[in-house]
C-alpha cells in the first residue's frame, strides 16, 4: 500500500474513532512515525510503505484512538516558530498561549533588559519563546513538577538557552518571599491552572491525559491569581508588568485581583473573542498620593 492510500486509510479509521481534522492528524501521525521530511517524500514519490512501517503507525494510530493525545504521540508540538518536547507530565502549548507572548513582547517594548519571571513554566515555550525574540531580557523559568521540569530543561538546551535562562523548581504559589537571592522582576508572565476542580471529569479525553497539576485552578479556578495578587505583586516596583492566561469567564475576575493591588488592568480578546488574557501594570506613585 503506498503512503497516499495508506493516509486515506489512517483517516477513515479516525473519523470512525471520533477523532476531529482527521486528515491532519493521519498525515501527523506518518510524520511522527518516520519524520516530517520522509513522510513528505513518502507522499511525493508515492512509494509503497513495508508492513513493518506500517505496522509503527499503527501502533500510534492505536494509541491515538484511545484517546492519547497526538502531540504527546510527536514528542513535540510547534509554538510560535520553535518545536517544544512535550510528553506525559507537561501541559501542551497552545495557540491562545502565543497570542499571550506576542501581546506581552508588544508591551514589553519600553523596558530595557527587563527581568522576565515565567511561573509554572511547563515546556517552557512562553519565557523560551520571550528570551528568543529579546536577547537582552533575564528571563527565569519557575516549575513545580520534577515531569514538567525534565521537559522544561530538554527545551531550553535545544533552543540554546541552558546557560541564559535559569531553571527553578519550586511552589509559585508560596509567593515571591519563597525563592530567596533573586531579583524584582519587571515583568511576570504564567498560564496557570485555571480550570475548576468539579470541571476536571468533564474536559475531553485528551485534556485528561494532561497532567492534573497543571490544569486544577481550585473550586473556581482562581487560586493561582489570588496567589500572585497576594504574594508576588506587592513586591512589584512602579511600573511592573504583569500578563496572565485565563479561563474564558475569569478574565474579568483577575483584573478586579490585580486591581485591588493598584494596578491598572486591561483585558485582552484571543483569536475567538474570548476574553481570555489579563495584562496589568503597576501604576506609579503620584507626589499627591502621599
Amino acid at each position: 500500500m503506498n503512503a497516499r492510500a495508506f493516509a486515506a486509510s489512517l483517516r477513515e479509521a479516525l473519523e470512525t474513532g471520533g477523532v476531529e481534522n482527521s486528515g491532519f492528524e493521519a498525515r501527523t501521525l506518518l510524520e511522527a512515525a518516520f519524520g516530517r521530511e520522509t513522510a513528505n517524500h513518502l507522499f511525493v514519490c508515492d512509494e509503497p510503505l513495508s508492513e513493518a512501517q506500517m505496522a509503527e503507525v499503527r501502533v500510534l494510530l492505536s494509541r491515538r484512538l484511545a484517546g492519547e493525545p497526538l502531540q504527546y504521540l510527536c514528542g513535540s508540538w510547534d509554538f510560535l516558530d520553535s518545536s517544544f518536547a512535550v510528553g506525559k507530565g507537561v501541559l501542551i502549548p497552545r495557540p491562545e498561549t502565543e497570542e499571550l507572548v506576542l501581546f506581552a513582547l508588544e508591551r514589553m517594548k519600553g523596558k530595557k533588559a527587563p527581568t522576565v519571571f515565567d511561573l509554572c513554566a511547563g515546556s517552557g515555550c512562553i519565557g523560551l519563546s520571550v528570551k528568543k525574540r529579546r536577547p537582552d531580557a533575564n528571563v527565569y523559568l519557575f516549575e513545580c513538577s520534577d515531569d514538567a521540569l525534565r521537559y522544561c530543561n530538554e527545551n531550553r538546551c535545544a533552543l540554546g538557552l541552558a546557560r541564559s535562562v535559569p531553571l527553578i523548581q519550586g511552589d509559585v504559589l508560596r509567593g515571591f518571599s519563597a525563592f530567596s537571592s533573586l531579583p524584582v522582576p519587571d515583568v511576570i508572565l504564567s498560564n496557570p491552572p485555571y480550570i475548576p476542580s468539579g470541571e476536571l471529569p468533564f474536559l475531553q479525553r485528551e485534556v485528561q491525559r494532561e497532567p492534573a497539576m497543571a490544569l486544577d485552578g481550585g473550586e473556581d479556578g482562581l487560586v493561582f491569581y489570588r496567589a500572585l495578587a497576594n504574594s508576588w505583586l506587592p513586591f512589584l516596583k512602579e511600573g511592573a508588568l504583569v500578563g496572565v492566561e485565563c479561563g474564558e469567564t475569569q478574565a474579568r475576575d483577575v483584573a478586579a485581583l490585580f486591581a485591588s493591588r493598584g494596578f491598572t488592568t486591561e483585558i485582552c480578546r484571543d483569536f475567538s473573542e474570548t476574553e481570555r488574557f489579563v495584562f496589568a501594570e503597576k501604576q506609579e506613585r503620584n507626589f499627591y498620593d502621599f
